[in-house]
């Protein structure tokens, strides 16, 4: 598009190239580097609008965290939500998450 040229109001941030589905207002490599270093909080699906994972996520960490004090397996636990955010992250890079909406993420 050049300078000036009408925005289509369905895709104020453009389509998918390959499906012509409108884009998410949401960065792909801002949700994967949020999942990549704070995964175990939960801060790249919660900037997603995911809101269950992101619960799920940060629930599990506070149980780690407890687990660790209580019986000393919270570090399995962490380990476990460890993996969880790094494969979610990858997912995120991959292009294979979506926003609340159920759009693409922009690149």
């Amino acid at each position: 598009p050049y300078y000036g040229a009408p925005v289509d109001p369905n895709a104020p941030y453009g389509r998918d190239p390959v499906s012509g589905e409108p884009l998410s207002d949401k960065s792909k490599v801002t949700a994967g580097l949020l999942q990549l270093f704070l995964g175990g909080f939960g801060a790249g699906r919660f900037y997603l609008g995911s809101n269950a994972v992101a619960a799920g996520q940060l629930i599990t960490w506070f149980l780690g965290f407890l687990l660790m004090f209580a019986f000393g397996i919270g570090v399995l636990v962490w380990a476990g939500l460890g993996i969880w955010a790094l494969v979610d992250a990858i997912m995120i890079f991959t292009g294979s998450v979506r926003d609340q909406y159920g759009r693409p993420l922009r690149s």
